[in-house]
Protein backbone atom coordinates (compact mmCIF):
# COMPACT_ATOMS: atom_id res chain seq x y z
CA UNK A 1 0.00 0.00 0.00
CA UNK A 2 1.12 3.73 -0.93
CA UNK A 3 2.44 5.25 1.95
CA UNK A 4 -0.14 8.72 2.69
CA UNK A 5 3.02 11.09 2.21
CA UNK A 6 4.08 9.53 -1.31
CA UNK A 7 0.11 9.46 -2.48
CA UNK A 8 0.06 13.01 -1.42
CA UNK A 9 2.64 13.75 -3.25
CA UNK A 10 2.08 12.51 -6.62
CA UNK A 11 -1.69 13.13 -6.92
CA UNK A 12 -1.20 16.67 -5.91
CA UNK A 13 2.33 17.56 -7.61
CA UNK A 14 1.49 16.23 -11.10
CA UNK A 15 0.28 19.57 -12.22
CA UNK A 16 0.88 23.11 -11.03
CA UNK A 17 4.45 23.02 -9.54
CA UNK A 18 5.78 25.53 -7.97
CA UNK A 19 7.17 28.33 -9.96
CA UNK A 20 8.56 29.71 -6.94
CA UNK A 21 12.36 29.85 -5.78
CA UNK A 22 12.03 27.09 -3.11
CA UNK A 23 9.42 24.84 -5.03
CA UNK A 24 10.09 21.98 -3.00
CA UNK A 25 10.00 23.99 0.30
CA UNK A 26 6.24 25.25 -0.48
CA UNK A 27 5.41 21.54 -1.49
CA UNK A 28 6.76 20.44 1.81
CA UNK A 29 4.92 23.28 3.50
CA UNK A 30 1.61 22.09 2.39
CA UNK A 31 2.59 18.34 2.56
CA UNK A 32 2.90 19.39 6.65
CA UNK A 33 6.62 17.59 5.97
CA UNK A 34 10.37 19.25 5.31
CA UNK A 35 12.26 19.97 1.95
CA UNK A 36 14.95 17.47 2.91
CA UNK A 37 12.13 14.36 3.46
CA UNK A 38 10.17 15.67 -0.09
CA UNK A 39 13.88 15.37 -1.84
CA UNK A 40 14.67 12.29 -0.52
CA UNK A 41 11.41 10.90 -1.31
CA UNK A 42 11.56 12.45 -4.87
CA UNK A 43 14.84 10.95 -5.23
CA UNK A 44 13.97 7.25 -4.16
CA UNK A 45 11.07 7.31 -6.47
CA UNK A 46 13.01 8.18 -9.69
CA UNK A 47 15.82 5.37 -8.48
CA UNK A 48 12.62 2.93 -7.88
CA UNK A 49 11.08 3.88 -11.66
CA UNK A 50 8.21 5.44 -10.37
CA UNK A 51 9.29 8.61 -11.30
CA UNK A 52 10.27 9.52 -14.70
CA UNK A 53 11.33 13.40 -13.90
CA UNK A 54 9.98 16.16 -12.23
CA UNK A 55 9.44 18.84 -15.50
CA UNK A 56 7.47 19.83 -18.08
CA UNK A 57 5.36 18.08 -20.48
CA UNK A 58 4.70 19.58 -23.90
CA UNK A 59 1.70 18.89 -26.13
CA UNK A 60 2.39 16.99 -29.39
CA UNK A 61 3.51 19.32 -32.39
CA UNK A 62 3.89 22.05 -30.35
CA UNK A 63 7.58 22.31 -31.06
CA UNK A 64 8.32 20.14 -34.00
CA UNK A 65 6.59 16.77 -35.29
CA UNK A 66 5.29 13.98 -33.85
CA UNK A 67 3.36 11.20 -34.60
CA UNK A 68 2.25 7.45 -33.69
CA UNK A 69 3.13 4.64 -35.48
CA UNK A 70 2.45 0.99 -35.80
CA UNK A 71 4.46 -2.39 -37.43
CA UNK A 72 3.03 -5.61 -37.70
CA UNK A 73 6.23 -7.78 -37.57
CA UNK A 74 6.73 -11.73 -37.31
CA UNK A 75 6.84 -12.49 -33.80
CA UNK A 76 10.20 -14.38 -34.19
CA UNK A 77 11.77 -10.89 -35.67
CA UNK A 78 9.91 -8.62 -32.83
CA UNK A 79 12.29 -8.33 -30.03
CA UNK A 80 15.38 -7.68 -32.43
CA UNK A 81 13.51 -5.15 -34.66
CA UNK A 82 12.27 -3.01 -31.24
CA UNK A 83 15.69 -3.07 -30.03
CA UNK A 84 16.59 -1.19 -33.56
CA UNK A 85 14.62 1.34 -33.68
CA UNK A 86 14.59 2.26 -30.34
CA UNK A 87 18.33 3.79 -31.25
CA UNK A 88 16.79 6.47 -33.04
CA UNK A 89 16.88 8.93 -30.34
CA UNK A 90 13.26 10.46 -32.14
CA UNK A 91 11.83 7.47 -30.39
CA UNK A 92 10.37 7.82 -26.63
CA UNK A 93 7.37 5.33 -26.62
CA UNK A 94 7.75 1.43 -27.77
CA UNK A 95 5.49 -1.36 -27.04
CA UNK A 96 3.75 -4.75 -28.27
CA UNK A 97 0.57 -5.15 -28.45
CA UNK A 98 -1.95 -7.97 -28.21
CA UNK A 99 -2.76 -7.33 -32.31
CA UNK A 100 -1.98 -8.17 -36.13
CA UNK A 101 -0.33 -4.68 -35.93
CA UNK A 102 2.19 -5.57 -33.03
CA UNK A 103 4.69 -3.05 -32.58
CA UNK A 104 3.65 0.79 -31.62
CA UNK A 105 5.81 3.63 -31.25
CA UNK A 106 5.48 6.80 -31.07
CA UNK A 107 8.56 9.09 -32.65
CA UNK A 108 9.05 12.96 -31.97
CA UNK A 109 11.31 14.97 -34.22
CA UNK A 110 12.66 18.38 -34.42
CA UNK A 111 10.51 18.55 -37.86
CA UNK A 112 8.53 17.36 -40.41
CA UNK A 113 11.41 16.37 -42.34
CA UNK A 114 13.01 14.54 -40.06
CA UNK A 115 9.96 12.76 -38.88
CA UNK A 116 9.55 11.38 -42.02
CA UNK A 117 13.13 10.23 -42.39
CA UNK A 118 13.69 8.33 -39.27
CA UNK A 119 9.97 6.29 -40.41
CA UNK A 120 11.61 5.91 -44.07
CA UNK A 121 14.65 4.32 -42.56
CA UNK A 122 12.62 2.12 -40.24
CA UNK A 123 10.27 1.01 -43.17
CA UNK A 124 13.93 0.70 -45.52
CA UNK A 125 16.37 -1.01 -43.23
CA UNK A 126 13.51 -3.81 -41.76
CA UNK A 127 11.51 -4.42 -44.78
CA UNK A 128 8.09 -3.82 -42.71
CA UNK A 129 5.70 -1.17 -43.43
CA UNK A 130 4.91 1.68 -40.58
CA UNK A 131 1.67 2.85 -40.41
CA UNK A 132 1.52 6.84 -39.58
CA UNK A 133 -1.19 7.92 -37.41
CA UNK A 134 -0.13 11.54 -36.46
CA UNK A 135 -2.50 13.51 -34.03
CA UNK A 136 -5.82 14.83 -35.35
CA UNK A 137 -7.63 16.01 -32.45
CA UNK A 138 -6.98 15.78 -28.87
CA UNK A 139 -9.59 15.32 -25.76
CA UNK A 140 -7.62 14.67 -23.03
CA UNK A 141 -3.91 14.10 -23.19
CA UNK A 142 -1.39 14.03 -20.24
CA UNK A 143 -2.71 16.43 -17.49
CA UNK A 144 -1.93 13.87 -15.19
CA UNK A 145 -2.62 10.94 -13.38
CA UNK A 146 -4.37 10.37 -9.94
CA UNK A 147 -3.47 6.93 -8.17
CA UNK A 148 -6.36 7.27 -5.92
CA UNK A 149 -8.82 7.31 -9.18
CA UNK A 150 -10.03 10.25 -8.87
CA UNK A 151 -9.90 12.31 -12.19
CA UNK A 152 -7.98 15.10 -13.27
CA UNK A 153 -9.23 16.39 -16.41
CA UNK A 154 -9.66 19.21 -17.66
CA UNK A 155 -11.05 18.14 -21.62
CA UNK A 156 -11.54 20.74 -24.47
CA UNK A 157 -11.78 19.91 -28.17
CA UNK A 158 -7.86 20.49 -29.15
CA UNK A 159 -6.10 21.64 -32.14
CA UNK A 160 -2.91 19.68 -33.65
CA UNK A 161 -2.05 23.66 -33.81
CA UNK A 162 -0.64 25.37 -31.17
CA UNK A 163 1.07 28.60 -30.69
CA UNK A 164 4.65 28.68 -31.23
CA UNK A 165 7.39 29.51 -28.54
CA UNK A 166 6.11 33.36 -27.78
CA UNK A 167 9.27 35.37 -27.14
CA UNK A 168 12.50 34.76 -27.82
CA UNK A 169 12.53 31.29 -29.74
CA UNK A 170 16.23 31.26 -29.30
CA UNK A 171 16.31 31.72 -25.20
CA UNK A 172 13.27 29.51 -25.29
CA UNK A 173 14.70 26.37 -27.08
CA UNK A 174 17.95 26.67 -25.09
CA UNK A 175 15.66 26.88 -22.01
CA UNK A 176 13.27 23.87 -22.99
CA UNK A 177 16.03 21.81 -23.97
CA UNK A 178 17.98 22.54 -20.75
CA UNK A 179 14.38 21.04 -18.66
CA UNK A 180 13.01 19.02 -20.78
CA UNK A 181 14.71 15.92 -19.13
CA UNK A 182 13.36 17.16 -15.78
CA UNK A 183 14.09 19.97 -13.26
CA UNK A 184 16.90 19.55 -10.86
CA UNK A 185 16.28 17.80 -7.25
CA UNK A 186 17.90 20.61 -5.22
CA UNK A 187 16.47 23.58 -3.17
CA UNK A 188 16.43 25.95 -5.78
CA UNK A 189 16.18 24.34 -9.27
CA UNK A 190 15.56 27.13 -11.03
CA UNK A 191 18.43 28.77 -9.92
CA UNK A 192 20.78 25.78 -11.30
CA UNK A 193 19.73 25.86 -14.57
CA UNK A 194 19.74 29.55 -14.72
CA UNK A 195 23.57 28.98 -13.56
CA UNK A 196 24.04 27.07 -16.32
CA UNK A 197 22.06 28.93 -19.46
CA UNK A 198 23.89 32.18 -18.33
CA UNK A 199 20.32 33.76 -16.66
CA UNK A 200 19.07 34.96 -13.80
CA UNK A 201 16.76 32.55 -11.63
CA UNK A 202 14.23 35.43 -12.20
CA UNK A 203 14.11 34.84 -15.65
CA UNK A 204 14.02 31.20 -15.53
CA UNK A 205 10.87 31.70 -13.51
CA UNK A 206 9.52 34.16 -15.57
CA UNK A 207 10.26 32.03 -19.02
CA UNK A 208 8.73 28.55 -18.06
CA UNK A 209 5.46 30.97 -16.27
CA UNK A 210 5.45 32.35 -20.10
CA UNK A 211 6.14 29.03 -22.03
CA UNK A 212 2.85 27.71 -19.50
CA UNK A 213 0.44 30.65 -20.37
CA UNK A 214 1.37 30.27 -24.16
CA UNK A 215 0.60 26.51 -24.45
CA UNK A 216 3.99 25.38 -25.08
CA UNK A 217 4.41 23.28 -21.56
CA UNK A 218 0.99 21.85 -20.99
CA UNK A 219 1.97 20.80 -17.52
CA UNK A 220 5.18 21.19 -15.35
CA UNK A 221 4.91 18.63 -12.68
CA UNK A 222 6.02 15.09 -11.41
CA UNK A 223 5.67 12.75 -14.21
CA UNK A 224 4.91 9.37 -13.34
CA UNK A 225 5.54 5.47 -14.53
CA UNK A 226 2.13 3.75 -14.24
CA UNK A 227 3.73 0.31 -14.79
CA UNK A 228 5.96 0.67 -11.89
CA UNK A 229 3.43 2.27 -9.41
CA UNK A 230 1.18 -0.71 -10.00
CA UNK A 231 -0.95 -0.56 -12.88
CA UNK A 232 -0.19 -2.94 -15.34
CA UNK A 233 -2.72 -3.25 -17.27
CA UNK A 234 -2.65 -0.38 -20.19
CA UNK A 235 -5.13 -1.07 -22.59
CA UNK A 236 -5.53 0.89 -26.19
CA UNK A 237 -9.21 0.79 -26.75
CA UNK A 238 -9.76 1.89 -30.68
CA UNK A 239 -13.34 2.71 -31.71
CA UNK A 240 -14.71 3.14 -35.69
CA UNK A 241 -16.62 6.40 -34.92
CA UNK A 242 -18.59 8.17 -37.79
CA UNK A 243 -16.89 11.25 -38.22
CA UNK A 244 -19.88 13.42 -37.25
CA UNK A 245 -20.24 11.47 -33.95
CA UNK A 246 -16.05 11.80 -33.18
CA UNK A 247 -15.89 14.97 -31.26
CA UNK A 248 -19.18 14.27 -29.23
CA UNK A 249 -18.08 10.94 -28.59
CA UNK A 250 -14.11 11.61 -27.55
CA UNK A 251 -15.36 14.73 -25.03
CA UNK A 252 -17.75 12.29 -23.54
CA UNK A 253 -15.67 9.10 -23.06
CA UNK A 254 -12.42 11.38 -21.75
CA UNK A 255 -14.42 12.61 -18.91
CA UNK A 256 -14.42 9.26 -17.96
CA UNK A 257 -11.65 8.39 -14.55
CA UNK A 258 -10.90 5.09 -16.37
CA UNK A 259 -10.08 6.63 -19.64
CA UNK A 260 -6.29 8.53 -19.12
CA UNK A 261 -6.06 9.28 -22.71
CA UNK A 262 -8.39 10.09 -25.61
CA UNK A 263 -8.15 11.72 -28.78
CA UNK A 264 -8.54 11.55 -32.62
CA UNK A 265 -6.50 9.79 -35.47
CA UNK A 266 -6.88 8.94 -38.88
CA UNK A 267 -8.11 6.19 -40.49
CA UNK A 268 -5.71 4.10 -43.13
CA UNK A 269 -7.71 1.92 -44.84
CA UNK A 270 -8.03 -1.27 -45.49
CA UNK A 271 -6.11 -2.02 -42.77
CA UNK A 272 -7.03 0.26 -39.88
CA UNK A 273 -10.81 1.48 -39.84
CA UNK A 274 -10.39 3.43 -36.37
CA UNK A 275 -10.41 7.04 -35.65
CA UNK A 276 -10.69 7.23 -31.75
CA UNK A 277 -8.22 6.12 -29.33
CA UNK A 278 -8.65 6.00 -25.46
CA UNK A 279 -6.53 4.41 -22.91
CA UNK A 280 -7.36 2.97 -19.61
CA UNK A 281 -4.89 2.00 -17.37
CA UNK A 282 -5.68 -0.65 -14.47
CA UNK A 283 -4.08 -2.58 -12.05
CA UNK A 284 -5.08 -5.70 -13.85
CA UNK A 285 -6.85 -6.93 -16.89
CA UNK A 286 -10.25 -7.65 -14.92
CA UNK A 287 -10.21 -3.51 -13.95
CA UNK A 288 -9.36 -2.74 -17.01
CA UNK A 289 -12.10 -4.73 -18.94
CA UNK A 290 -14.58 -3.97 -16.20
CA UNK A 291 -14.28 0.16 -17.05
CA UNK A 292 -14.20 -0.91 -20.55
CA UNK A 293 -17.76 -2.70 -20.04
CA UNK A 294 -19.09 0.42 -18.15
CA UNK A 295 -18.17 3.11 -20.95
CA UNK A 296 -20.32 0.45 -23.56
CA UNK A 297 -22.81 0.38 -21.46
CA UNK A 298 -23.16 3.89 -20.03
CA UNK A 299 -22.93 5.39 -23.51
CA UNK A 300 -25.01 2.38 -25.68
CA UNK A 301 -21.66 1.93 -27.63
CA UNK A 302 -22.48 -1.80 -28.33
CA UNK A 303 -22.81 -1.99 -31.62
CA UNK A 304 -19.68 0.24 -32.15
CA UNK A 305 -17.21 -1.34 -34.04
CA UNK A 306 -14.00 -1.47 -31.45
CA UNK A 307 -10.63 -3.47 -30.47
CA UNK A 308 -8.37 -3.77 -27.45
CA UNK A 309 -4.89 -3.98 -27.68
CA UNK A 310 -3.09 -4.79 -24.14
CA UNK A 311 0.40 -4.05 -24.19
CA UNK A 312 2.61 -6.88 -23.60
CA UNK A 313 6.25 -5.66 -23.39
CA UNK A 314 7.35 -2.13 -22.93
CA UNK A 315 10.64 -2.02 -25.31
CA UNK A 316 11.24 1.79 -24.21
CA UNK A 317 9.87 4.33 -22.44
CA UNK A 318 10.99 8.06 -22.10
CA UNK A 319 10.34 11.80 -22.02
CA UNK A 320 9.91 13.34 -25.32
CA UNK A 321 13.12 15.20 -26.96
CA UNK A 322 11.55 18.07 -28.23
CA UNK A 323 14.53 20.09 -28.88
CA UNK A 324 17.90 19.24 -30.04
Amino acid sequence: MMMDLEQQLLNQYQQRFPLNPTPYQVIAKDLQTDTHTVLQLLSRLSAEGKVSRVGPVFPPNVIGASTLAAMHVPEAELEEVAMWINHFQEINHNYEREHRFNLWFVVVAPHRTRLGQVIDRIRIETGYAVMSLPLIREYHIDLGFRLDREPVKASTPGTPVVPSLPMDEAVDRKLIAAIQHGLPLSERPYREIGKRLGFSERVVIEKIHQLQSAGVIRRLGIVVRHHELGYHANAMVVWNVPDHQVDELGLQISNEPAVTLCYQRPRVLPDWPYNLFTMIHARERDEAHACLDRIIEQYELNTLPHETLFSRRRFKQCGAKVVA
